[in-house]
């Protein structure tokens, strides 16, 4: 069947995207970037090695393809990813920033669970919120780095949130216009897992659960 053929694709395409930044990131062995290649192997990792935000990334690229107003919520979401490690680096201070980004993973869970029935301008002001977050606890990692491997860090953390955003946008394009009577009820389940995994991480950063 089609449809079966293009979820082992977005399957196997999930696979490989999350786990090669993952292996960057582990290259360096933590250490804070110290050239250009570092920074941008960084930037290209981070969103994808924490699954709240990789969550939050995929759900924004649901959403934008769900309301068709084009690619705009999931831009406030990037642009404002990008504000908060600038944020963090310029030492502001938000408390409780990791229980705040499992909360606004949930709340963008719920959004996807609800088809975007909040409405584009109420959407694209959470996700520019969820994008502040997420990026200021992001910033943790490159505070230190030199300006070369700064600017790579930023550079990477673009294009990978908006390569991951696009891949969800179009294949919930794709799945609407291929498969329709599937796509809602695939959408709500992604939306639910969106939310489990954001509450979890919620939940972690509450000290909830260890």
């Amino acid at each position: 069947m089609k449809f079966t053929r293009y979820s082992t694709c977005a399957l196997a395409s999930f696979v490989l995207l999350a786990a090669e930044p993952a292996f960057a990131h582990h290259m360096m062995d933590g250490r804070l970037p110290q050239t250009f290649a570092q920074g941008l192997l960084s930037g290209l990792g981070h969103p994808v090695i924490g699954l709240d935000h990789f969550a939050a990334i995929v759900g924004a690229g649901i959403v934008a393809a769900v309301l068709g107003r084009g690619f705009a919520p999931v831009l406030a979401f990037t642009t404002a990813m990008i504000a908060g490690v600038g944020l963090h680096l310029a030492k502001a201070n938000i408390p409780a920033a990791e229980l705040l980004v499992g909360l606004s993973t949930a709340l963008v869970g719920l959004v996807v669970v609800m088809r975007g029935g909040f409405g584009v301008l109420p959407v694209a002001g959470l996700f520019a919120v969820t994008g502040l977050f997420h990026g200021y606890a992001l910033g943790e990692s490159i505070v230190g780095a030199e300006n070369t491997p700064l600017g790579a860090y930023f550079a990477g953390l673009l294009v990978i949130q908006t390569v991951i955003a696009a891949g969800a946008f179009l294949g919930t394009k794709l799945l609407s216009a291929k498969a329709d009577a599937i796509a809602p009820p695939a959408v709500r389940i992604a939306g639910a897992a969106i939310v489990l995994v954001g509450g979890v991480a919620a939940a972690t950063a509450a000290g909830v659960i260890g």
